[in-house]
Formats: C-alpha cells, sequence, structure tokens
C-alpha cells in the first residue's frame, strides 16, 4: 500500500541502521513529506545543539503522495537545524529521487552521527547500507551521481548530493539530485557535509499499490486538464521560471545593486525570450525538461554558448538565479546568469543566498567599507560580470578571505567585517532575501518577514495579490475551506487584509509540502490551480485514507505550529534583528525609486507592519507579544505533549 512505506534511523558514528513503520495515527496528525519531518525533528533534535554536531539529524523524505498516481508528486524534502540561521533548516526540490526512495520501500530516514570517512548511504528494496565515498569525496553534484552509478552498474538510480561546497561547509550549501534539482536555502548541504556524507543513492522496484487505482487516474485526468490549460503553466512550458522576472522587473519589483534601486535597465539579454533562445539554438523543441509526474516542464535544457564553460551542459536558469547574477548584482549579460548557474549547480550552492552575499559584498565594496586588499585584488563594482563568476569560486572553494568570510553567511560575515556593514544586509533570520523588492507588497513584505525558515516566497507568498483579481475571486479562493468574513483587496499596495492571505497561503503550502505536490500545482501563481477542496479525493484514490477539506487545514495547522515550536525553542523572538519575524531597516526607511507609478516612492509602513504580523500572530492561535503558540493552541491540535516520541 502507498502508507506500507517505513522510516529508517541511520546512526552514522555507530553503523546501526534500524527501520519502523509509520503507525496511521501519525500519517493522520502529519500526512508525511515537511509535516511529518517536523514532528520527527522536533523529536530528535536536542535542544540547543549546534547544527554542525553530530547530534543534529538530517532528515530526508518524500510526501504521502509521491511515486503514486497522483499528479505532480516529485517532491522531496530535507529538514535539520540550519547552520546558516540557528533555527529551522528546510529544503523542498523536485526531480526524480523521492520516487525512488518511495519504490525503494521507505518515506523517512533519520540519519544521525558523522562517518570519521567519507561515506554514502546506499538503498534498495528495503534494504540499507553504508559505503565507503572516498572516491567520491571531492567530485561535482553531476560527477559524483555518474561515478556512483557506474560503482553500481545501473544507470537508474537516483542521489542526494552534497557537493564540494557542502563538504567545504559553506552554510548555504544545497543539497541536489539530477543536474540541477536544488534543495536549497538553510544549508542542508553543508549538514551533510559535516556528517562526511557525501550522496545517498537509491533504486526501488517495489510496487506501490494503490487503493483505488482506476478511479485516481480519472481524477488525475481532470487534475491535469485543471494544470495545463492555466495560462500561467502553458507560459511556464514555454519560458520556465524566468517570465516571473521578466514581468516582475517591468514593474519595478526586483532588487538591483543589492538594494538601491528597484529595476534593472537595459536588461535585454536576461528577459525570459533571451534564455528561451539560447536553449533553442541548442535543444530545438525539446528544450524544455520536467521532473517525474510532471506535465508542464519548466526548467530549460541548454549548454554555455560562449567564455571558459562553452559547451557545458546545464538546466535553468530560474526566476532566482536571474536575481543572483543579473539584478541584484547589477549585470546584463545572459552568459553571466548561465555560467553562474552552471558553476552553482556544480558546486552544490544556494545560488539566491550567494548572489545577494556577492550583492551585499559589491555594496560595502562601493562604500569603502571592504577595499581591494580585502577582495584579493577582485574589482568588486556592480556590473563586473567577471568578479561575480570569480566570487562564486572563492566562496565555494574558500580560498580567499572574502570568499572564506562570505561561506559564512551575511550575519557572520558581518560581525567579522564590522564598519557597520550588517546595515546593508538584506535578510530575515539571518537568511539573505530573494531578489525581490516587496516595499510596494505589504501582503508579500510580511510574508517574508513571517516565514519559518527565515525570509522566503515558497513558504507563504501570496503572489496572485499582485493579479488585481476582483474582490470576490478573493473571496472565494480565500474563504475555503474555512469561512472567512474579513476585509479583502484588489490592491496590492492596501494592508487591510493581507495578513489572513498569507496565513491561507502558508496552510497550503505546507498541505503540499506534506502531500509532495509542486508549488506550482497549486494556488500560487495560478488562481485556479488545485488546494484544499480538490486534495480530499486525491488522497482517498491513492492511499485510502478519507479526509475532509477541513481536516487537512487543520493538518498544516499542526504542522506549521510543529516549526513554531522549534524555533521558539531555538531563540525566535518576534523582533529580535537575528532571529525575529521583522524587516531590516531598509524596507521602513527607503523608497523605491523606480518602476511603474504604484511603485515609486513605496516604503512598509512599521506601524501598520507591526499590527499585520499581530494579526497573523492571532490567526495562528500564537501570543501577539512573544509569537509563541498559546496553550490552548496546542491542546486543540494534539501537540501539547511535544516531544512526544512516538516515532
Amino acid at each position: 500500500m502507498a502508507l506500507s512505506r517505513r522510516v529508517a534511523y541511520i546512526d552514522l558514528s555507530t553503523g546501526k541502521i534500524e527501520t519502523k513503520p509509520i503507525p496511521v495515527e501519525i500519517r493522520k496528525k502529519f500526512l508525511g513529506g515537511r509535516g511529518l519531518d517536523a514532528y520527527l525533528l522536533y523529536n530528535h533534535c536536542p535542544p540547543g545543539v549546534d547544527a554542525f554536531s553530530p547530534e543534529n539529524p538530517l532528515i530526508v523524505s518524500a510526501g504521502l503522495l509521491v511515486g503514486t498516481l497522483a499528479s505532480a508528486t516529485s517532491r522531496t524534502h530535507t529538514m535539520a537545524k540550519s547552520p546558516l540561521t540557528g533555527l529551522l533548516g528546510s529544503c523542498n526540490m523536485g526531480g526524480f529521487f523521492s520516487p525512488e526512495l518511495r519504490w525503494a520501500g521507505f518515506d523517512h530516514l533519520v540519519i544521525k552521527g558523522k562517518a570519521d570517512k567519507p561515506v554514502y548511504i546506499w538503498i534498495h528494496n528495503g534494504e540499507i547500507e553504508i559505503r565507503d565515498a572516498k572516491n567520491l569525496w571531492g567530485k561535482s553534484v553531476t560527477d559524483a551521481q555518474w561515478a556512483v552509478r557506474e560503482e553500481l552498474g545501473d544507470p537508474d538510480v537516483k542521489c542526494l548530493v552534497c557537493g564540494p561546497a557542502g563538504e567545504k561547509l559553506v552554510r548555504y550549501a544545497n543539497v541536489m539530485t539530477g543536474v540541477k534539482n536544488a534543495g536549497g536555502r538553510t544549508g542542508m548541504g553543508a549538514v551533510m557535509g559535516s556528517k562526511n556524507l557525501k550522496l545517498i543513492a537509491v533504486r526501488g522496484t517495489m510496487d506501490i499499490k494503490i487503493a483505488y487505482p482506476k478511479e485516481a487516474l480519472e481524477f488525475n485526468k481532470r487534475f491535469i486538464e485543471q494544470i495545463t490549460t492555466a495560462k500561467v503553466n502553458q507560459t511556464m512550458g514555454i519560458l520556465g521560471t524566468p517570465f516571473i522576472w521578466g514581468a516582475t522587473n517591468s514593474w519595478g519589483g526586483v532588487r538591483v545593486n543589492n538594494f538601491q534601486y528597484n529595476q534593472l535597465l537595459f536588461a535585454d539579454d536576461v528577459e525570459p525570450e533571451r534564455f528561451h533562445e539560447i536553449s533553442n539554438e541548442t535543444f530545438g523543441k525539446y528544450h524544455m525538461a520536467g521532473c517525474f509526474a510532471c506535465q508542464v516542464h519548466c526548467r530549460a535544457r541548454y549548454r554555455i554558448p560562449d567564455g571558459p564553460y562553452k559547451g557545458c551542459y546545464d538546466e535553468g536558469p530560474e526566476y532566482t538565479t536571474q536575481g543572483a547574477f543579473a539584478s541584484e548584482v547589477g549585470c546584463t549579460s545572459a552568459l553571466t546568469v548561465l555560467t553562474g548557474n552552471y558553476l552553482c549547480n556544480q558546486y552544490g550552492v544556494d545560488w539566491l543566498e550567494l548572489g545577494s552575499l556577492i550583492s551585499w559584498a559589491m555594496e560595502l565594496y562601493e562604500k569603502g567599507i571592504l577595499t581591494i586588499k580585502d577582495t584579493g585584488g577582485i574589482d568588486l563594482r556592480f556590473g563586473n560580470d567577471e568578479a561575480v563568476i570569480e566570487m562564486i569560486k572563492h566562496v565555494c572553494e574558500r580560498d580567499t578571505w572574502l570568499g572564506d568570510v562570505l561561506a559564512e553567511g551575511g550575519l557572520r560575515a558581518a560581525e567579522i567585517i564590522g564598519k557597520d556593514s550588517e546595515q546593508y544586509l538584506i535578510h530575515v533570520k539571518g537568511m539573505q532575501n530573494l531578489h525581490s523588492d516587496e516595499r510596494a507588497t505589504p501582503a508579500l513584505a510580511l510574508n517574508i518577514a513571517t516565514a519559518s525558515r527565515g525570509s522566503d516566497h515558497l513558504r507563504s507568498r501570496p503572489a496572485i495579490d499582485l493579479y488585481h483579481l476582483p474582490e470576490p475571486v478573493l473571496r472565494k479562493i480565500y474563504s475555503s475551506p474555512i469561512p472567512y468574513d474579513g476585509p479583502l483587496s484588489s490592491d496590492f499596495r492596501e494592508y487591510a487584509g493581507k495578513p489572513w492571505q498569507v496565513f491561507w497561503q502558508e496552510q497550503c503550502f505546507m498541505a503540499v509540502d506534506c502531500l509532495g505536490i509542486c508549488k506550482y500545482h497549486t494556488t500560487f501563481l495560478g488562481a485556479t490551480l488545485p488546494n484544499f477542496e480538490d486534495w480530499p479525493k486525491v488522497i482517498y484514490y491513492n492511499t485510502g485514507l478519507e479526509f475532509t477539506p477541513q481536516e487537512l487545514w487543520t493538518i498544516a495547522e499542526r504542522c506549521n505550529n510543529m516549526e513554531r515550536l522549534f524555533n521558539i525553542r531555538e531563540g525566535l523572538t518576534p523582533d529580535d534583528p537575528h532571529k525575529g519575524d521583522i524587516l531590516v531597516d531598509r524596507y521602513f526607511n527607503e523608497p523605491a525609486k523606480r518602476g511603474a507609478p504604484d511603485v515609486i516612492g513605496a516604503r512598509i509602513d512599521r506601524e501598520k507592519f507591526l499590527k499585520m504580523r499581530a494579526e497573523f500572530y492571532r490567526y495562528h492561535g500564537w501570543d501577539e507579544k512573544t509569537g509563541a503558540p498559546t496553550e490552548e493552541t496546542l491542546k486543540r491540535l494534539g501537540i501539547d505533549n511535544e516531544p512526544s516520541h512516538l516515532l
């Protein structure tokens, strides 16, 4: 059955491996994926432990519906305490790893300890081995995967990989699978590296019995129709996620030169149509790729057209890559974006974090806080394409003073650099903001400030707030499955009603992360895509579990509160500039300078923001002053006795 997959506890220090079934009662409380990972982390991670300690568990999982007859169920989730923020570490990626993990018999891996030498974990049809990885250590993300496939004699082996950046403990190193599927943000690749764990290789041929296969197939046809007819997905199937950057830059919603401007000028060479052209020149009409069970195919394939890496194959770039290596650093070259994308994928590092830190260093250089001596001779001015590429390598290799400092993440780097450098750092909870500029969009500003893992667009972002949807349409979306009769506004500049939208989206995104569904197949960018009303039948036909939309809402609420409990335990307080639900002062003090008339001059009103945050806390059932879940909330959700150590 789809519920028969197990959890494996793997101790790299002792070599002990134990597997357990996942009780149905636990499934009904947390489903799987990210939600059950949050439960496992809170139960298995000692309070206050250092993120690089062997005691920090690395948890890898597949969602409840992954590998079944449900559409777009490819997502792999990884969780641990973050070496970047000291709070919740969490990442999610597509590809083919998690379906293979389920076919090999497992839904969750809880990896503890530290191997005394480089190792990899080999999982195949219910069996788990810890093997020597001496020959894999130091290899790039791609080379390591092909080397282990050759060793195992099976080209269909799927891998979750720690790249060279993770080996060197770059605090925002990714876990990776395939060519470019990246579990980015919060440094889960660095946690792998700290355990001397190079990769997890899986191969499975075990059947997943579907509860009602005929009905599951028929219902999935409806899902596919709903997904593929949405204009946003049709556009992504042609241009990929870069189309989002093109639209946002035209409007004035991206960070440029760190945080000095909000629209990149003379950007024709980094528009989505240009990347489409480059991909099409190499691969023709077959230039788009997709993840397991996905019909959208949002990922372009390309070869670097020129320069030192000419001919190298990669996939992407993504919306966030354009920000990292174009707008934030003031560059307007497609070659810089494509080369930066390739290097980050091979090193296994978060390009979003890295691009933001390079842009911060550029502003410090511009202001004289960093000197040419500090940069190792690199002219670190905005728009210097060669400097961007060099800094990517220096950070991932940690082979220069500045590269090593930036590898520690923004807050640690600011402490080392000093000279009031932190005031130019754009972050939440110690994690750099993506390249967007939320000064004109209070809902999106609240989203990044309160997201559980730091500044984030994939935890609670109400992106459809930018669509000027009529109030009745918004009410139809945001009043299901829980009635809401408060204010809603089609104006993205408005503050009223936005806390509920952020709360609703947080609930929605938690649910899809528990199920293993891609967010592009739910109410994220598309207002007509599936949500709480659709998932009960998908779950029932594939697993036999019965839920109402309201019950799924409560499960998502429970899982979000588990993450909150972890963060509160590890030191989060609302107004802490390093570990709080707060924006940096530049959002409140500096007006936007470019863009559309409704963007120019925009900044976040501090008093209104704090009122939004208090309202958001109330929806969660959290204390408005401490941000902690109340006893009543924990009892209502049945998590008042955590950690319970039931699994």
